[in-house]
């Protein structure tokens, strides 16, 4: 590990990026927030929350304020990532503020939303968020959302920065995971999709809504990377709808079938 990274704790295996429990007026569900916690408690090695799992991108500003503020509150010492969807710049690093004062161990952060977006951009993105604060980062690879995606070169200049502690490398593409682990940068690697964990080799962890439900079959692939452990969780995302398109929808209804979350209910924007 380089001495960048030293002063961080080292993240690895599974870290679940907490659905949002709502109540159907819309506001958080604390109570559910803590059974939610208790049933993953044993198995994860950090929480996630108000994360694209949390609907973290549709989130007001009191949503996200009390969902981070009870996973903090119910924690019981597991560390708190919380995640930070929002599209530009300046409204990232206020907002990655209020996650400090909130207590947070570290934010995960996507790059600013746009297709025009260009890798410089991302650079100085994350380095104005360095620059206007020392809550430690975890780089969050996408395109769904933002529009546009990390490119290697600039995956390995950002993890020159200090206080990268992770990254969540959602690319879909598993070859590009593997290299990015693969270049050791001192930073872990989590692979973001369920059905790509067997063929990203050398990652530290995983990151991903099934943990919600199954946290120990996440880990049991992380362990026993091989054909068969990849299609029991690939079958297990079909049986909860991990794989559909609104899978926070899906993982709640399970959820709340099996009584740890009060509600099913999603945001209202996404009804």
């Amino acid at each position: 590990m380089s001495s960048t990274h030293s002063t961080h704790p080292r993240y690895s295996g599974t870290i679940v990026p907490l659905i949002t429990p709502l109540n159907e007026d819309q506001s958080v569900d604390g109570a559910s927030v803590s059974r939610l916690i208790e049933h993953v408690r044993g198995e994860v090695t950090a929480l996630m929350p108000a994360l694209t799992s949390g609907e973290g991108w549709k989130l007001d500003e009191r949503q996200w304020t009390d969902v981070v503020t009870h996973t903090v509150r119910h924690s019981g010492g597991l560390p708190v990532l919380a995640g930070i969807q929002l599209p530009e710049t300046a409204q990232v690093v206020a907002r990655a503020l209020r996650a400090a004062e909130l207590g947070v161990d570290a934010v995960v952060v996507t790059t600013p939303f746009g297709d025009d977006v260009t890798q410089d951009g991302i650079v100085e993105h994350y380095r104005a968020l360095r620059a206007a604060t020392d809550v430690p980062i975890f780089l969050y690879n996408e395109e769904a959302l933002s529009g546009n995606r990390i490119e290697y070169d600039t995956l390995l200049t950002l993890c020159r920065i200090p206080g990268i502690v992770g990254i969540k490398e959602s690319s879909g593409d598993a070859a590009f995971t593997r290299k990015t682990a693969e270049a050791a940068t001192g930073v872990p690697v989590f692979e973001g999709w369920e059905n790509l964990i067997s063929a990203a080799t050398g990652i530290d962890g995983f990151i991903g809504p099934l943990a919600n439900l199954e946290p120990a079959l996440c880990n049991a692939i992380l362990v026993d990377p091989t054909r068969e452990r990849q299609a029991e969780v690939d079958a297990t995302c079909e049986k909860y709808g991990v794989f559909k398109d609104d899978w926070y929808r899906w993982v709640k209804k399970e959820l709340h079938h099996r009584g740890i979350i009060s509600t099913p209910e999603v945001h209202e924007a996404l009804r």
